[in-house]
């Protein structure tokens, strides 16, 4: 896909204001597996679209598995990246009470990936910021599937309900403007572009925690974004990632003719979420040794990260994993309820 003028433009303003890595990776599996939440459970409670290494599976103990030794390929275009990113996967639910898997497409500006998610690594936003990578067994998550209460999601995790899949008007800076914390009520013919954002404090000795979010935090004062500092407690600055997915919510699940009779949305999160306020994010490491803090400390500006090793798109595109808990997610066919059961909430 052709990097559209205003995009270009856009990216461009984005990068002279922050200094970052902007890549795609492309769906590496669709699976009701959690190597975080749930280690080691086959199935776990809710599906979930990944991204990133082939060594991802439902028990990943950093003592016994390191993805960037253990992983024989990535769907990133950062070819040392084997990291991996996952979100729950986003359904429609048809007037007659049966579920769909709304896809996931590529963003704009990013080649030929197929679906999967746009992946940011920001290393600052001014000339002076320094950030301290993440480490080999180091996780992370941010949101929390169980909650419902728009005033509880985490700062920076948003909708953006696109009017075509163009983007235009652009819209400005992510969960700006119009960006929700709840699902879009309305069509969009567009799409949905997601948002997940990471704190970007670190307390520089712990690689994971029982909730997996206490050794992480935000600034104390301000935003990483105006050059907030760190808290006491979490002195480290890390690289802010940052999460975008593209639903596509056009087309047939756009017709207001299959949703609910009252006007009400229609889409539902795969932990039957209704709300969009169970938005969250996971992420485990796996840059092949010191790759990210190179790709950091040089400064890259989008995707130019000179010495960084890239692949085509066709390659990440090949790269994909069986499930492990094996069962219909909804791609092919309707299910007549979502995986796992969920009561609708």
């Amino acid at each position: 896909m052709m990097l559209k003028p205003f995009l270009a433009l856009a990216v461009a303003q984005l990068g002279a204001a922050q200094e970052l890595m902007r890549f795609g990776c492309s769906q590496l599996t669709l699976d009701r597996i959690d190597p975080l939440v749930n280690p080691g459970q086959l199935p776990s409670p809710h599906m979930h679209q990944i991204i990133g290494g082939n060594s991802f599976n439902a028990s990943m103990e950093p003592s016994s598995l390191d993805p960037a030794r253990d992983a024989t390929c990535t769907t990133c275009s950062f070819a040392e990246d084997f990291s991996n990113y996952w979100t729950p996967n986003l359904y429609f639910r048809a007037r007659n009470g049966t579920f769909k898997n709304v896809p996931i497409f590529a963003n704009l500006g990013l080649g030929q990936i197929k679906g999967g998610m746009t992946v940011y690594y920001i290393r600052g936003y001014r000339a002076s910021d320094r950030v301290t990578t993440f480490q080999p067994g180091f996780r992370m998550l941010i949101g929390d599937p169980a909650n419902r209460d728009a005033a509880k999601v985490p700062r920076q995790l948003c909708f953006r309900c696109e009017e075509n899949y163009q983007q235009q008007p652009f819209g400005g800076a992510p969960c700006t403007g119009a960006d929700t914390p709840l699902f879009p009520k309305k069509p969009c013919h567009g799409g949905w572009r997601v948002t997940i954002t990471f704190p970007t404090c670190w307390d520089g000795k712990t690689l994971d925690t029982a909730n997996h979010q206490d050794h992480v935090a935000y600034p104390a004062q301000g935003t990483f974004e105006s050059g907030g500092a760190c808290p006491a407690s979490h002195p480290v600055k890390i690289p802010q990632v940052m999460y975008e997915i593209m639903f596509d919510t056009g087309g047939k699940f756009a017709d207001t003719n299959e949703w609910p009779e009252d006007g009400s949305q229609p889409f539902v999160w795969a932990m039957g979420d209704t709300t969009g306020a169970g938005i969250h994010g996971d992420y485990l490491f796996g840059w092949k040794g010191d790759a990210l803090q190179r790709a950091m400390d040089m400064k890259c500006n989008g995707v130019n990260c000179p010495g960084m090793a890239r692949q085509a798109d066709s390659v990440s595109n090949q790269c994909a994993k069986a499930q492990m808990a094996v069962e219909p997610v909804g791609d092919d066919g309707w299910l007549t309820e979502l995986p796992g059961n969920w009561d609708l909430s």
